[in-house]
């Protein structure tokens, strides 16, 4: 497994992320308490979850899943870098969503118990705040930090302002701020590259890709409607219609390669220079295994210009007009 520094912090995390939303409403505790242990297995030590994961009717599930894993012991919480997040809706009553002082204290508590820890790695804002400043957020945050109920703070879903505006926040009170940014980011979807990837670049921040392979689009779709191993439905299945040629050559250049599409697409998100570690959320022990044969796949300059081709990315104004 290669490792790599978190942003300009000293943490080093593996190159892939295991994400955990699926555990719970899709995949049952023990098959999950399997998955982790594989994933330690294979060096992976950078875990990602939130407090509201587990569905509508059960918050916090997921995080529990993962609190009763470190509880089997075995140096399972020594070896975890362990990020989760705050702001979802965990209860209809007030206080008890976004990033107010109040709330990050109580949600901070809720995830801290369900988790069975007693700090977190890297605790995340899952969403920009539009009512709360951030000289309150920061201030809660530096008390936990004091506490040591937290170690790093790190974003989600951010735009580049908001970045800056968290940033310099940060500086003013002469305090860290955020080490990373998770984003949507892949081959289908760049959008991140016009503006939050220079932001978190110039603030020093990692990036944590989130959904690489684009809700299964860029995981061999075609071939596997084919194959008749996957029925794509609903929205997905809009798309999937309106982008099949693309898809179709992509899957046609991954075959040249030699190597699977959802390989190629998580190998061509470890070629950016500005990606910490794609989050991989599997369902099954197999997805996992196949997250993890991406990190041989070594995509040289003629391969990567075909990707560009391929899905071209965004480039508008002000950069076409820059000198």
């Amino acid at each position: 497994m290669q490792y790599t520094h978190l942003g300009r912090s000293g943490l080093k995390v593996s190159r892939l992320c295991l994400g955990t939303m699926n555990f719970g409403p899709q995949t049952e505790e023990a098959d999950a308490h399997s998955i982790m242990d594989s994933a330690h297995a294979s060096g992976i030590n950078f875990f990602d979850t939130a407090n509201v994961y587990g569905g509508a009717d059960h918050r916090g599930w997921t995080e529990e899943i993962i609190g009763r894993w470190f509880a089997k012991g075995g140096e399972r919480r020594e070896h975890t870098v362990l990020a989760t997040k705050l702001y979802g809706t965990m209860t209809d009553r007030p206080n008890e969503s976004k990033l107010s002082a109040l709330n990050i204290r109580r949600a901070l508590d809720a995830s801290l118990k369900r988790l069975q820890t007693d700090y977190i790695d890297v605790y995340q804002f899952h969403h920009i705040d539009r009512d709360t400043p951030w000289d309150e957020i920061w201030q809660a945050i530096e008390v936990a930090v004091q506490q040591g109920k937290i170690l790093y703070s790190g974003s989600s879903n951010f735009a580049g302002w908001h970045i800056a505006q968290a940033q310099e926040a940060a500086r003013r009170r002469n305090y860290t701020g955020l080490v990373s940014e998770q984003s949507i980011y892949n081959l289908f979807m760049r959008q991140v590259e016009l503006e939050v990837i220079p932001a978190a670049q110039q603030y020093g921040l990692g990036l944590i890709p989130w959904s690489p392979l684009q809700g299964g689009l860029l995981g061999g779709v075609l071939k596997k409607e084919r194959q008749g191993v996957r029925r794509t439905e609903g929205r997905a299945a809009e798309t999937l219609k309106k982008h099949e040629d693309q898809i179709r050559q992509y899957e046609d250049f991954a075959d040249e390669l030699g190597h699977e599409p959802g390989d190629i697409a998580l190998a061509w998100l470890l070629h950016q220079p500005a990606v910490t570690a794609p989050i991989v959320g599997p369902r099954t022990q197999e997805q996992l295994d196949a997250a993890i044969r991406a990190l041989d796949v070594t995509l040289d300059a003629d391969a990567l210009k075909r990707l560009d081709d391929i899905f071209p990315g965004h480039r508008t104004a002000p950069e076409d007009y820059a000198w």
